[in-house]
């Protein structure tokens, strides 16, 4: 799994910083988490790529986090067959889509398909082959909603010794095996991959948590995430703006992830009125209620190692 974040900037796009948002590649797909004004300029610097674009989940529908939305429907409009695509987010979320393209006549060549946050909607927004994406509502000025993408359990360790005491021959029957299915053998015994495989084993897990005051689904989303996106937009000295405008200051966003347990924090969406010379401010303000958060940098790649690679905590 990589993250690849496209911009760190809230309201308002800047020559040198563009808008929060973020592409994650898991298995050779894509799934984008919002996409505001000039977010194709990141796409196209980056080679990330939109013909395997899965899903683009949106927070809300404020112009920083949507109105790149119909650029990159129709920048994948002109290529050759591409997959099609899911648009995850809040209610209206449909209506802002179609309306524009009613309004601009562009044509869309594949298949696209609409989810909306409604009363009756689960803890499960989406779920492919691939990932599961996990939304609940937060706390800003209008509906906004927190994102938490979790590649699927993988199979368990595959137990050579009992593969062998059980008669299974090397090859083919051990591929098929820890894929998940069943096979039969010569003497016709059945071999289930419970036999032979450990219990499942989990995925990478990464949040995505921009405008909103610190809240328990927050951290919910953030819970155990092996990567988070959090927004620091503002410092401690505008906490009552912060809780005006329901922000997170940089102090608050160190301390729920900390409070979440995340393994690595990255603050985005910050104020266009915070100059670059006073980032490495901020990371050490947010860094005194959690080491492990930093600042995100525009184009930066984040590895998530699996679970079992990952560095053990002290």
């Amino acid at each position: 799994m990589e993250a690849i974040l496209f911009g760190i900037g809230g309201m308002m796009p800047m020559y040198h910083r563009l808008l929060t948002s973020v592409m994650v590649r898991v298995n050779g797909w894509n799934y984008l988490f919002d996409a505001g004004e000039g977010t194709q300029i990141p796409l196209k610097q980056s080679h990330a790529g939109l013909r395997n674009l899965r899903m683009i989940a949106v927070t809300h529908l404020h112009a920083d986090h949507c109105l790149g939305l119909p650029g990159i429907m129709m920048l994948r409009a002109q290529m050759d067959n591409p997959a099609p695509l899911t648009l995850v987010g809040p209610p209206g979320l449909r209506k802002f889509v179609q309306a524009v393209q009613s309004t601009l006549g562009y044509v869309i060549t594949y298949p696209i398909h609409f989810i909306e946050w409604n009363k009756k909607s689960g803890g499960v927004a989406y779920e492919d082959d691939t990932i599961r994406l996990k939304w609940q509502p937060m706390n800003h000025s209008v509906f906004c909603l927190g994102y938490r993408l979790e590649e699927l359990e993988r199979p368990g360790k595959f137990d050579i010794e009992q593969a062998e005491k059980l008669g299974v021959p090397q090859g083919p029957f051990w591929s098929e095996l820890q894929a998940g299915h069943s096979v039969e053998l010569a003497d016709q015994r059945a071999i289930t991959p419970e036999m032979v495989l450990g219990p499942s084993r989990r995925g990478r897990h990464l949040a995505f948590v921009v405008d909103t005051r610190p809240t328990a689904s927050a951290i919910q989303i953030c819970q155990n995430a092996d990567l988070a996106f959090i927004e620091g937009m503002f410092g401690s000295e505008d906490d009552a703006e912060a809780v005006e405008k329901k922000h997170m200051t940089v102090t608050e966003a160190g301390r729920l992830t900390k409070n979440a347990n995340v393994r690595r924090s990255v603050l985005v969406h910050l104020s266009p009125r915070i100059a670059n010379a006073e980032l490495a401010g901020l990371a050490a303000e947010a860094q005194t209620e959690n080491p492990n958060i930093e600042i995100g940098r525009r184009l930066a790649r984040y590895s998530v190692l699996l679970p079992e690679k990952q560095p053990q905590s002290d």
